[in-house]
Parts: structure tokens; C-alpha cells; sequence
């Protein structure tokens, strides 16, 4: 969908016909090169939190989700804490106790700076041959932040934390036990974070996408650069012009997770006229925003959660009738993240509906 509003000599507004174009010559770029078939899909987020609230960020999500507690470890270091659901991404929060965080140049913005740990930092994805993944990727001039790390079970390597969206990009192959981190060079953490006896939470099932608050500026950039590292591609935009916002998704072929790109259609110019999103990004900074998850049974799982006390920024918006419901908890104290339900309605051949992602941006606006 293109911007239908006139635009002056110094006036920004975002469309979608340059950005198809772009990305029509990302996708030809990355078959010359011969990525396909070399990035799969998602293997695990990683959370950064505040080194006296890893515990509490995992119950939390324990709490607040169907992921169940795996392990926790730690080195000289960093400490880490493995939360799992058969058959979706992991959940790996991360606490530094020393060193330098790379991150933290992102977290000066008026409502991270009492939490300037705390953020999704990195999205994992799996390779089946990591070495040459690297050596096509550095050719073609992308970024990594130093060589391959060599683990017990798995070899890694990552992006620094990228300057458009805050966030790290990280692909993973598996050289022993799936799914397995901690090694010889790690020593177990006494944590047995226990899972709440609460049956709803079997209805949350498994992480169906995150979303990335970017400046209005910088949404197709990031978008295209997120094409380059991965097999991922553009698919649709939603914009809700009263709201100064645009929903961006970007899907594989045959992953279960999309990566959505939210963005103003404007620049920010007052809290004014900026509307929820670009209001976000003043507060927050580039950042994830929330992490969805396939909900069953939605009505009676969001009342469930209501009654256990999880706060929501909206009732459930949508329904049967427009073929999907979701809902947004409040900000997370742990994780700042917010926590999204989702449930698609058999027949339902869409991934959001216009109708829905307007109220949910407006709902936004209570951050």
C-alpha cells in the first residue's frame, strides 16, 4: 500500500513501492550468492535482564506462557536461565555480572534507563553449515561481530547490536546435542524455577512472532538488512494513517515465526501528532516491542490470566468473525517486553487483519 497524502519538497513519509523494489533485488542478490537454503528458521530469542531479576523474569514467563524451565548456568561471566515449549524457538534469558555491555548505547531513552540491561538483544537462527554462511555473507560486506564461537554442542556467531533496531542477529549449527548450551566451560546454577500448576497455560503454545518498533526513517533499511542476513522476505504492510503506523511482516517459507517491523508512516516531530508508535520510540528507543505467542481456547485463557493477575493493555480485540483474536499484556517490569495472545481462526488465510492492528496500536498508546 502506498502513502495516498501529498508530500511537500522536505516531507518523509514512508510507501511500499520503493521498498518492494528493494526488496525484489535483495532476494536476486541473495540467490546469486547462494544463501538458499543456508539460514532456517528460528532457533532461540535471547532476553537481556538486570542481573537480580533473571529469576524473576523466568517466573514470569513460566507464569505467563506454556514454556517450561529447562536449566540455568552460568561462567566467569554471564549467567543464563533456558526456558522451552516442544516444537518452538527457546527462550534464553541473559544476565552480565561483568564486562561491557554493548547494548547499553540503546537504552538512553527517558523509560529504559532505570533497566539499561534489559532488552530483547538477539534472535537466533539455525545453519546447517555455519562456516559457509560467513565467508558468503563477509564477500557480500555484512557485519559480524568477531569469528565463530566454538561450544561443546554448537558452533555461533552474531551481529554487534545493529544501529537501526537495537538488536543482535544470531545463527547457530549444531555440532552435538539440539538445543543443548552449556558445556564443559560452564558450571549448573542451583535455580529450579518451578512451573505454576495452572492448566490454561497448555493454551499458550508456541512463539508465533516478535515485533521491532524502528524509526519511521529507518523502516525499509531495516527491513533490508534483516533480507540480507536471513532467508526471511517482506511480505505485506497494514498502515493506520490516524495513528501515524505501519505494520510490517516479514515470513519465510515454511518457518513458523515472522519478524514484524512496526514503523510511523511519518517522522516524529511533537508527542503531539507522533502517534503510539513513534511516541514508543521517543520513550523507549528502537527496540522489540512484544513477543507473540499461539493462544487455544483465547477467551477463556485471557480470563484465566486476567484472574491470576497479568495486567492487559486492551480487552481482546478482533474475534471469529474477522477470522483472528489477540491481545497485549502491560509492559513486563522484568523484561520490558510485552507479552502478545494470538489465536487464527480455522479458514483464517491472513496473518493480522487491518481492524485488529489499528486497536492494538491504539491500545499501545498506555505505555
Amino acid at each position: 500500500m502506498e502513502h495516498s497524502g501529498k508530500r511537500g519538497p522536505t516531507e518523509f513519509y514512508n510507501e511500499d513501492a520503493l521498498l518492494e523494489q528493494r526488496a525484489g533485488l535483495v532476494l536476486e542478490e541473495r540467490r546469486r550468492a547462494g544463501l538458499g537454503g543456508l539460514v532456517g528458521g528460528l532457533a532461540a530469542i535471547v532476553i537481556g535482564v538486570e542481573r537480580e531479576q533473571i529469576e524473576a523474569a523466568a517466573a514470569e514467563l513460566l507464569r505467563t506462557t506454556g514454556y517450561v524451565f529447562d536449566t540455568a548456568f552460568e561462567d566467569s561471566g554471564v549467567q543464563w536461565c533456558v526456558l522451552k515449549r516442544r516444537g518452538s524457538a527457546d527462550i534464553i534469558l541473559q544476565a552480565r555480572k561483568t564486562g561491557a555491555n554493548p547494548f547499553l548505547k540503546f537504552s538512553d531513552f527517558p523509560k529504559v534507563r532505570a533497566l539499561p540491561n534489559t532488552r530483547l538483544e538477539t534472535f537466533v537462527f539455525e545453519t546447517p553449515d555455519l562456516a559457509a554462511y560467513l565467508e558468503i555473507q563477509r564477500g557480500r560486506g555484512l557485519g559480524f561481530d568477531g569469528e565463530i564461537a566454538r561450544h561443546d554442542n554448537f558452533l555461533m556467531v552474531q551481529t554487534a547490536p545493529l544501529e537501526l533496531t537495537g538488536i543482535s542477529y544470531g545463527f547457530i549449527e549444531w555440532t552435538g546435542e539440539r538445543g543443548q548450551y552449556s558445556g564443559r566451560d560452564t558450571q549448573p546454577l542451583p535455580w529450579r524455577v518451578e512451573k505454576p500448576s495452572k492448566p490454561w497455560l497448555d493454551n499458550v503454545g508456541l512463539l508465533d512472532h516478535a515485533a521491532t518498533r524502528v524509526r519511521a526513517r529507518d523502516r525499509d533499511p531495516a527491513i533490508l538488512e534483516f533480507m540480507r542476513y536471513t532467508n526471511y522476505t517482506f511480505d505485506f504492510s497494514i498502515y493506520v494513517p490516524p495513528l501515524n503506523s505501519i505494520t510490517n511482516v516479514a515470513r519465510m517459507a515454511g518457518a513458523d515465526f515472522a519478524l514484524v517491523f512496526t514503523s510511523g508512516i511519518r517522522p516524529f516531530e511533537n508527542v503531539e501528532t507522533a502517534g503510539p508508535t513513534e511516541k514508543f520510540i521517543n520513550n523507549y528507543g528502537p527496540r522489540v516491542h512484544h513477543i507473540a505467542f499461539c493462544t487455544e481456547r483465547i477467551e477463556s485463557t485471557f480470563e484465566r490470566l486476567k484472574s491470576d493477575g497479568v495486567g492487559f493493555l486492551s480487552d481482546l480485540v478482533g474475534g471469529p468473525e474477522e477470522g483472528l483474536h489477540q491481545a497485549f499484556t502491560t509492559t513486563s517490569a522484568n523484561t520490558l517486553l510485552v507479552t502478545e495472545y494470538i489465536h487464527r481462526y480455522a479458514g483464517f488465510d491472513g496473518f493480522f487483519t487491518r481492524s485488529n492492528v489499528a486497536q492494538l496500536t491504539e491500545a499501545t498508546a498506555k505505555q
